[in-house]
């Protein structure tokens, strides 16, 4: 009777690499993506860049004097950044308030800020006037404070980092008038807020 031949077997070292299942191990998580700002913002007055990145240890070994820090852009005291957020004229004080506090949320400093109205003026500056000017000027010059004032009176409101206008007003020469001031005085933000149409053409199309 013939002998059925068993089947050949291969032998381990031929079959190739075992592969072993991954117990255990996790696929990596991926990096959240930052989502846009708001519409105030850009959210103004971000706060600034972290810390830098430590030098490579051969440049460690001979450090060189530290560089001043670049500044944002947002800093930039010969060229402000100007942000436009558009409101109708009678809802462009309020949309000028949301702007103060998402800076004040952000890190502003409350005495960072000057908000100037071009038609009725805020009610805070309408109280502290009941008490005088001369009191109502020197809560400007203690800087510890938002400071309110009237777009007519732009030229006494002292620079400050950031600087809202209220276009709160329908005569577009008031507009024309506060803005380039405002801008003058805005150390490194200038918010504007009102209608599109109209700021645009007092300031010829350059904001």
């Amino acid at each position: 009777m013939p002998l059925i031949s068993e089947e050949p077997q291969i032998p381990e070292s031929a079959q190739g690499p075992r592969v072993t299942p991954a117990t255990g191990r996790t696929a990596p998580t991926p990096r959240p993506v930052p989502g846009p700002r708001s519409a105030a913002t850009p959210r103004p007055g971000r706060p600034g860049p972290g810390p830098a990145r430590p030098a490579p240890p051969a440049q460690r070994a001979h450090p060189a004097p530290a560089a001043p820090a670049r500044p944002q852009p947002t800093e930039n005291r010969s060229a402000p950044q100007v942000q436009l957020i558009p409101a109708p004229a009678a809802g462009a004080l309020d949309a000028a308030e949301e702007a103060v506090d998402l800076l004040l949320e952000s890190g502003r400093a409350p005495g960072d800020i000057l908000v100037l109205t071009t038609g009725e003026q805020h009610p805070w500056a309408v109280h502290e006037l009941s008490f005088g000017e001369a009191a109502y000027w020197a809560q400007q010059d203690a800087s510890d404070d938002v400071f309110f004032a009237d777009a007519s009176a732009v030229d006494r409101a002292k620079p400050r980092p950031v600087v809202v206008v209220a276009a709160n007003g329908d005569a577009g020469d008031a507009v024309a008038r506060a803005l380039p001031v405002a801008r003058d005085r805005a150390a490194a933000l200038l918010i504007v807020c009102g209608d599109p149409q109209t700021i645009n053409s007092a300031l010829g199309a350059g904001v």
